[in-house]
């Protein structure tokens, strides 16, 4: 199964969401890939610390070899080569890299949006892939989309995300008609939720009642999540009896029931 966790609102927290998804999902026992598609790279250092990755090996060089950019294979004979192991057992990552940014005009222009399906439909081996993405519809952003079959959208409780949702589920929908009828949006993920405040729960209540797909789970706002950051550990590892790590376990329940 492929999810892209995507929301082009920053902040909302799809690199905590994706790694803590995928680490629960390897703790399980199924072998689970992050694909880090943000330039900020904060999947990768997530799971891989202060490890610098092999900088012949991250999503970048992947794409640079269908520009013919690079000599690593990437392009030609799939991502197997690209991707690293984390300390987690059962977990891996195909970390991000600074050349991203630079690669996408070229990227665009040479029609590549859809290599990353492609590579992706070949790579064997993985029972679960998890992909993030920037806060922006990209390159890189519309990449994943194509690739994946499963969309979950992290809202953050603010005013303005809730109009943002609205135009992304939009973009959503586009590009299933035009390029993944495969794509379907899983759920809308309630994120640094404050129950006992008026704001995020109307704001949910409105969502629910307009038919938006709001997944039951709530992921409250704890401080455990920046030291688990801090700590490079998924709170699967650094907390696992951790409110918020409960939270988490109920999530990755309720998507894959």
């Amino acid at each position: 199964m492929r999810r892209v966790i995507f929301n082009q609102k920053g902040g909302v927290g799809k690199s905590t969401i994706t790694c803590n998804l995928a680490a629960i999902s390897a703790v399980e026992g199924k072998k689970t890939l992050v694909i880090d598609l943000d330039v900020q790279g904060n999947s990768t250092q997530y799971l891989l610390g202060n490890k610098v990755a092999d900088s012949d090996k991250t999503i970048a060089h992947f794409f640079k070899d269908s520009l013919g950019l690079g000599l690593f294979g990437g392009g030609k004979e799939g991502l197997d080569g690209l991707i690293h192991e984390t300390p987690f057992p059962n977990l891996f990552v195909l970390p991000s890299h600074s050349d991203l940014e630079g690669l996408q005009s070229r990227l665009e222009s040479r029609h590549k949006i859809y290599k990353l399906k492609e590579a992706l439909e070949k790579l064997e081996g993985f029972e679960q892939i998890y992909i993030d993405t920037p806060p922006i519809l990209n390159f890189y952003s519309l990449s994943a989309l194509i690739a994946a079959e499963k969309c979950l959208i992290p809202f953050d409780c603010d005013t303005f995300a809730r109009e943002a949702l609205y135009t992304l589920m939009r973009a959503i929908a586009e590009v299933k008609a035009d390029h993944n009828d495969r794509l379907e949006v899983e759920g809308v993920i309630v994120n640094q939720y404050q129950k006992q405040a008026n704001l995020p729960r109307q704001l949910v209540e409105d969502l629910i009642a307009e038919g938006l797909p709001v997944l039951e789970t709530k992921i409250s706002t704890s401080v455990k999540v920046r030291e688990s950051h801090s700590d490079a550990q998924p709170l699967i590892h650094y907390a696992p009896t951790h409110k918020l790590t409960e939270e988490y376990r109920a999530l990755h329940l309720e998507i894959h029931k």
